[in-house]
């Protein structure tokens, strides 16, 4: 597996903001207590284990229940006349929350509280900071654990294996490991060549003004990170979570403000999409931006912040990551099974709705029937089912805007002369937004199907002739503007050495014989080029590019 490194360097350090200063006397550097970090372990959920027990009657209880959220600024609640519902998406009768959208003057005076909040936070020592969010890690791994992966599971459609690993594992990963950076980041400081005349230090601060974090509903730990990143490093925040996961964000906004954030450091705003961006991007104190979600969305906002740009007190910094086209190239000398389970898998796990998820597959004609028949064979074992039962591997899509916009695709499928359904093509949505996994064979390697994110349990396979490798890799470089995950098989050693030069811009995260998925935090920093987003992988430099720098050149006498 290929993984972009985490290193602090001089190229990295480059954009932020910079203050030189001489002065006289002496300065206290930061000391934080050092520690170390693990990636979180994952529980298995087997029957009768006590997981087991405690989060089958954690989902009870959230089923029984219509959580009332509301909207947070500062430490003040609102409630507007504007009243939304989020209903589970395997249940769509059955709702789990009430909220309420902001109005466009609840944004504007969150960014007031927000920016105001700002001053006063940033003077918080790190060491303070970081105490908060280990805190808040170990609250979601014992306290609000079932919590966290129930209302995952009911509100987002995850099984619990695949909630495990997001809410959990992923989300407290997130929150540890960027403390852990943080305080990283305080043992670099510059050259001081001779201490006992001159002595350079370096502190990170916040942005002033306040950042806009907009989450998606795919994951939980995405909603947490995108929001609290920024504020562990100084910055205040105003937090748009997604519709369709609002009660895992709003239990995130509950441990966070439990583990002791202050109140308007981070606001929780659910709202109107446009109406969030407009007004944070009219406002001249726009900071950052820190965005995953859909490419024109994203064009939007930094449409707005370009056209505004003369009006803000900082050059706002925007971090976008917005999906993919992810493929599986498979070499005429791949292992069959590798190829198919982790095809499979990477296709259908949370009914191919990560960001990460493989939905073009390249075969070379000499493997197609052997693949072919395991995919087909693993493919008729998934159970698509409801969250509740334990043994489905996948269940409902997010809501009737996914499931209309991938059935789209599937009746294209049955419409065309160049594709047929091999697997799959069912849907229903009469109780739940279900769709069964559907595998598609193209004769066209560009057909929409094969260049167009769809974000749903459908993959497309194109077969190749064993003589025009180079020309199949140059399509996967091609076909798609987008360049977040992709994956290699193959035995040929030689093959793998050149497919990292020549498939290097085709995805920000790049696995050799492995899945497209399954990227885990410390690990494989995670983040797409071209039109996936911005690269800026989710830990150091993602922390980095949320602080600014104060340099401060202090003389014990001063020359003149």
């Amino acid at each position: 597996m290929l993984s972009n490194a985490n290193r602090f360097s001089s190229a990295t350090l480059k954009g932020f903001q910079s203050l030189c200063c001489r002065s006289i006397g002496s300065l206290s550097l930061p000391k934080i207590k050092d520690f170390t970090v693990e990636n979180e372990p994952l529980l298995e959920y087997m029957p009768g284990s006590k997981e087991r027990k405690e989060i089958e009657a954690e989902l009870k209880r959230l089923s029984n229940n219509v959580e009332d959220v509301p909207i947070i600024i500062g430490n003040e609640k609102f409630k507007t006349k504007d009243v939304r519902y989020q209903v589970m998406p395997h249940n769509h009768s059955k709702k789990i929350a009430k909220f309420y959208y902001a109005s466009s003057d609840l944004v504007a005076k969150a960014i007031k509280v927000a920016t105001e909040a700002q001053t006063k936070w940033d003077t918080v020592p790190l060491e303070e900071k970081i105490r908060i969010w280990l805190k808040a890690a170990d609250l979601m791994a014992t306290k609000y654990r079932m919590k966290l992966n129930a209302a995952t599971m009911l509100g987002q459609s995850k099984t619990v294996i695949q909630a495990e690993i997001d809410a959990s594992a992923e989300l407290i990963d997130f929150i540890k490991l960027n403390a852990f950076f943080a305080k990283e980041l305080t043992k670099y400081q510059p050259i001081s060549e001779n201490k006992n005349v001159t002595l350079n230090s370096l502190r990170y601060r916040g942005l002033d003004g306040f950042v806009a974090a907009v989450s998606p509903f795919n994951f939980t730990a995405i909603g947490g990170n995108l929001a609290y990143t920024p504020a562990l490093m100084g910055c205040s925040v105003l937090w748009k979570p997604s519709d369709t996961a609002l009660l895992s964000n709003w239990v995130i906004y509950e441990i966070m403000t439990e583990a002791g954030v202050p109140p308007g450091v981070v606001n929780f705003i659910p709202a109107d999409g446009p109406v969030f961006g407009d007004t944070i991007t009219a406002s001249p104190h726009l900071s950052g931006i820190n965005f995953t979600g859909s490419v024109p969305t994203f064009n939007r906002l930094w449409t707005q912040v370009g056209k505004n740009i003369n009006s803000y007190v900082n050059f706002p910094r925007l971090i976008g990551e917005c999906g993919g086209k992810n493929y599986h190239f498979v070499h005429p000398t791949a292992d069959v099974t590798s190829v198919v389970t982790g095809t499979i898998r990477s296709s259908f796990e949370y009914c191919g709705q990560k960001c990460s998820a493989c939905s073009r597959l390249y075969v070379p004609q000499s493997l197609w029937p052997k693949i072919k028949e395991g995919l087909l064979e693993l493919r008729n074992k998934l159970k698509i089912g409801d969250v509740n039962e334990f043994d489905s591997f996948a269940s409902a899509v997010i809501d009737d805007k996914a499931f209309n916009r991938i059935t789209g695709y599937i009746e294209h499928a049955k419409k065309s002369q160049n594709l047929e359904i091999i697997g799959g093509g069912q849907y229903d949505n009469s109780k739940g937004y279900f769709i069964q996994p559907t595998i598609v064979e193209t004769k066209d390697p560009l057909d929409k199907i094969m260049t167009e994110e769809i974000f749903g349990p459908l993959l497309t396979v194109y077969v190749y002739k064993d003589s025009e490798v180079d020309k199949t890799v140059d399509l996967v470089i091609s076909s798609t503007p987008y360049a977040l995950t992709g994956a290699v098989f193959a035995q040929d050693k030689n093959f793998l050495k050149k497919s990292l030069e020549t498939l290097k811009y085709s995805a920000g995260n790049f696995y050799l014989n492995d899945k497209s998925t399954g990227s885990v935090v410390g690990q494989q920093p995670f983040g797409g080029s071209r039109m996936s987003g911005t690269n800026r992988q989710r830990l150091v430099v993602h922390i980095m590019f949320y602080d600014g720098r104060h340099l401060n050149l202090l003389k014990k006498h001063l020359f003149r």
